[in-house]
């Protein structure tokens, strides 16, 4: 027989109001901009700087959707950024994976080593952007694919490691070493043991490095012009000397939410507890 739980006490029940405005409020804080973008990627532009604020147009339009992908190149600039976060993504988190096992059960190189990997993040990009440029311009690589690609792996890189470090290190040694008992390389624990049980964090290491890639902007502006240029870059062309492009911005910007919150919807079971789980002992 189920025991009556015990009634909510005064001072509960305001505790449980107080997260609830706290919670509702960054929930509007965070929603209200997201839907004035979408409201004003199908505004006509008549309707965007009207007192009051219309909040849904009366008769609403995709023509600023067709000029951001087509009249802006837009599309051209989605396209690219798919295959290169996409690729940098996947090359980064395999790369860093491995590194990050490495470091968590070998210790290779040392107790500083992971430290030294993170630190690589502290360098501001505009420190090291112009000694880039200058060999990608030699190597042939400037506005290229495979060199954006090439840039935004290894800038990533460390925080695929440090994350999987992290979780690495609070998965037990006991499993790996059955399965090395058994028969196993320790090739095959690695791939068949000790990745298994780290997809959480690969997933949560594999949404923050394609979020990272995907708005970056800096990298994109310098080290590409005319082929393999971003998404984040096509935004300078809404900037006119006779105004902003309200409704073409909205629209790409809206555009290029899509990606993420796809990939967030499809890790989604894995990425509080990558998030979570790995920090633990980190």
């Amino acid at each position: 027989m189920a025991t009556p739980t015990a009634p909510r006490g005064p001072r509960s029940l305001r505790a449980g109001a107080a997260r609830a405005l706290i919670i509702g409020f960054f929930v509007v804080f965070v929603l209200v901009p997201l839907y004035w973008v979408v409201m004003t990627s199908i505004k006509p532009s008549s309707d965007y700087l009207t007192t009051p604020p219309v909040w849904f147009p009366a008769k609403p339009t995709i023509v600023h959707y067709t000029a951001a992908l087509f009249s802006y190149r837009g599309l051209q600039g989605l396209i690219n950024s798919l295959i290169i976060a996409s690729t940098a993504t996947l090359l980064s988190t395999v790369m860093g994976t491995m590194m990050a096992y490495s470091l968590a059960r070998f210790n290779t190189g040392g107790q500083h080593l992971a430290l030294w990997v993170l630190s690589q993040r502290f360098l501001p990009p505009v420190a090291i952007v112009l000694p880039i440029f200058l060999l990608f311009r030699n190597w042939g690589l400037y506005d290229t694919h495979f060199g954006l690609i090439l840039a935004y792996t290894f800038m990533t890189l460390p925080l695929s490691v440090w994350m999987m470090y992290a979780y690495f290190r609070q998965l037990p040694k006991s499993l790996e070493e059955a399965a090395l008992v058994d028969g196993l390389s320790r090739w095959q624990a690695f791939w068949m043991v000790a990745t298994p049980l780290a997809a959480p964090g690969v997933a949560a290491a594999g949404v923050f490095v394609f979020i990272a890639v995907w708005t970056e902007f800096f990298f994109a502006l310098i080290l590409t012009s005319r082929y393999a240029f971003t998404l984040p870059t096509v935004f300078r062309a809404f900037l006119g000397f006779q105004g902003m492009q309200y409704g073409e911005a909205s629209a790409l910007a809206t555009v290029s939410l899509v990606p993420s919150i796809i990939l967030g919807m499809l890790v989604q079971r894995h990425l509080v507890r990558g998030l979570t789980l790995g920090a633990l002992r980190g």
